[in-house]
């Protein structure tokens, strides 16, 4: 059974940081794309970074700049670094992969439980 587990989320001012760390576990054989989604009260679902197995990076436009997404394959762990924080960036952020299990090596989508990222003074 693999499960996605977020950490990291908060309250925090404008203009500060966050670190989210999202971490997979489970009986994974590999884990090719994963991205950071959120969903703020009352909108889409929106993509705010994906990283692929090999490390190459796309940002929504709105977070380019502040948000920095990395990975640690050996922990099969994806972050998002969240600086300069905005009020419009209070949402819920989701973790999402594409990963294949030992049990079934076909590719599949799973999505983390997500955390609270607020931006308030």
């Amino acid at each position: 059974q693999v499960q996605l587990v977020e950490s990291g989320g908060g309250l925090v001012q404008p203009g500060g940081s966050l670190r989210l760390s999202c971490a997979a576990s489970g009986s994974i054989f590999s884990i090719e794309a994963m991205r950071w989604y959120r969903q703020a009260p009352g909108k889409q679902r929106e993509l705010v970074a994906d990283i692929s197995r090999g490390g190459s990076t796309t940002y929504a436009d709105s977070v380019k700049g502040r948000f920095t997404i990395s990975r640690d394959n050996a922990k099969n762990t994806v972050y998002l670094q969240m600086n300069n924080l905005k009020f419009e960036d209070t949402a819920v952020y989701y973790c999402n992969t594409d990963l294949r299990e030992y049990i079934n090596f076909s590719l599949r989508n799973y999505w983390g439980q997500g955390t609270q990222v607020t931006v308030s003074s």
